[in-house]
């Protein structure tokens, strides 16, 4: 349908569109036709419209399939629908905040490419006024969405890499981010605060310890959750204030955490209530701690065969039962005293709020007892409850050979026998159980 003054391209299935075009996009777009039956060209030249109708056509296909991918439920596709049509109209998709801010002639141009505004200014499509005016709702940019953005943001990083290194490169970015959900959950990264950060350091500190590594594996994770986190918010102009200095470790920070004194444990962590507002697994388990030392990975992964409560001795074995365990020399069993004994007796199959991911375990038994004043100083950390049990062995005069294998250490010369028997371990124990 070409008018003598002014040529336009007409609607979907019209023979001027041609037999090349593509029929699966037709037939997509076919139900939105009816809102764009007929496209000025603003041209009142035949030649010259024949030349601009293949990219006014495009531009409608891409409006039209930008319109369908938006009719979803889903919150990231309906955003990225309403950017990609406000670019198939010529507009950049800007927030409501600022269309606001535009000048006049170009506020005017977004409102009059609105379809109905102009015949029915009251009732404009919805569609087009969240997309040229700002209306998509935005979804939370989260931690783990964070990271699939920062693979396309940082590709300059990757230039030139093999298949082998580029895995190399994307592998510790994945565990830095993994962790850090497992600790502080995958929230979106401008609810990231400073207490969150702490946290994240925290089981870092405690992993330090009872793993025995060295500050830089921490570091490591905190560089490139930050290189993620600070590329992200540059290069999609977030503007956010990311709660990230001062949190790598310096060799000093791998010391041993001080233990809690006995009296400590016994009059505060201990006393009447002040446990009550710990999950009861996250309870359970500082309990079973106190008394046997054990590593929180260890606890968490107890199970209905390595607790023994039914045995002459109650007892935990910690085995590699669907898990590795830190060394061989971990493999042992450790006798039930005390406070430990009472807590694995409600939980006799172990605790699986926490058996597949214990990482969050520590940060939230530490934010705890901070929170409620249960922590004997500053440096010290749920992991002071380990120290603590090791002082009192020795004070116990438990011999070294048992306070290591208890604890799942190796010897400083070679091991000769069994060491002492379960009988003779829970025997040696008794005087050091709260």
């Amino acid at each position: 349908m070409l008018g003598k003054s002014n040529y336009a391209a007409v609607e979907v299935g019209s023979s001027a569109i041609g037999a090349n075009r593509d029929n699966r996009r037709r037939r997509g777009c076919a139900r939105w036709s009816a809102n764009f039956h007929v496209t000025s060209l603003h041209t009142d030249s035949l030649s010259h419209a024949k030349s601009k109708e293949a990219a006014t056509w495009d531009q409608m296909i891409a409006a039209w399939e930008a319109r369908l991918a938006g009719d979803t439920t889903d919150a990231e596709q309906r955003f990225a629908a309403a950017r990609d049509l406000a670019e198939a109209r010529g507009f950049r998709y800007l927030r409501a905040d600022q269309v606001a801010k535009l000048p006049i002639e170009e506020l005017r141009d977004r409102f009059a490419a609105v379809s109905g505004f102009k015949d029915t200014p009251d009732s404009p499509d919805t569609l087009d006024a969240a997309a040229l005016l700002g209306g998509a709702k935005e979804p939370p940019l989260t931690v783990s969405k964070a990271l699939e953005h920062y693979w396309t943001l940082a590709k300059d990083k990757t230039l030139g890499k093999s298949e082998d290194q580029l895995r190399r490169w994307k592998n510790p970015r994945k565990k830095a981010v993994g962790n850090f959900i497992a600790v502080v959950g995958d929230k979106a990264i401008k609810d990231i605060t400073g207490d969150d950060m702490l946290d994240f350091r925290n089981w870092w500190m405690e992993r330090l310890e009872e793993e025995e590594l060295t500050p830089n594996s921490a570091n490591k994770d905190l560089i490139h959750l930050g290189d993620i986190l600070k590329t992200v918010n540059r290069m999609k102009r977030l503007g956010l204030v990311l709660p990230l200095t001062d949190l790598a470790f310096k060799e000093a920070d791998a010391k041993k955490r001080p233990p809690f004194s006995t009296a400590w444990i016994k009059e505060k962590i201990l006393g009447q209530g002040a446990l009550d507002g710990l999950n009861p697994e996250a309870r359970a388990i500082l309990l079973v701690m106190v008394n046997t030392g054990c590593r929180l990975s260890e606890l968490a992964a107890l199970s209905a065969k390595t607790i023994r409560l039914d045995h002459d001795v109650p007892h935990i074995a910690i085995e590699p039962e669907g898990r590795q365990i830190k060394s061989k020399y971990a493999k042992r069993i450790v006798p039930l005293l005390g406070v430990s004994l009472e807590a694995l007796k409600a939980f006799p199959e172990g605790f699986p709020r926490y058996r597949e991911s214990s990482a969050s375990l520590s940060g939230t038994v530490n934010k705890f007892m901070r929170e409620n004043g249960l922590m004997e100083s500053d440096d010290h950390t749920l992991y002071s409850l380990r120290h603590a049990f090791e002082d009192r062995m020795l004070a116990a005069g438990i011999d070294d050979r048992i306070r290591r294998d208890l604890f799942g250490h190796r010897l400083t010369r070679e091991r000769y026998g069994d060491g002492g028997t379960l009988e003779q371990k829970q025997s040696l124990l008794q005087a050091t159980a709260l």
